[in-house]
């Protein structure tokens, strides 16, 4: 054998420990705060993953006022309630979330352009 003879492991799949019920990725829960676009320059906020104990007509109500902007929430049959506000609010919906204490900001993911 030449020193350039290596040995390549066959069938190793790189995502079997993130598949794997009992691993630790994935149990997090995360707060979901995307932004979609609409037509034109008009885009939507949505927010998904509070728990189920909190009053997502309140938090809304509060959203609407804080911001001046009009929103609703939407059951989802996948993803359950989801909050969605008009414009780009990601950055205002993550820190209002943070200082009203409902979510800790290590669990909130930020997605869109």
């Amino acid at each position: 054998m030449s020193e350039f003879d290596t040995q390549v492991p066959s069938a190793f799949d790189p995502f079997t420990d993130a598949n794997a019920e009992n691993s630790g990725a994935g149990t997090k829960e995360y707060v979901h705060v995307r932004v979609q676009q609409r037509n034109g320059r008009k885009s939507l906020t949505t927010v998904q993953g509070l728990k189920k104990e909190y009053s997502y007509n309140k938090i809304l109500k509060d959203l609407k006022k804080e911001f001046c902007c009009n929103g609703t929430v939407v059951e989802d049959p996948e993803l359950g309630q989801v909050i969605q506000l008009q414009g780009d609010q990601r950055k205002n919906v993550s820190s209002f979330l943070v200082q009203a204490g409902i979510v800790k900001k290590e669990h909130i993911k930020i997605h869109g352009f």
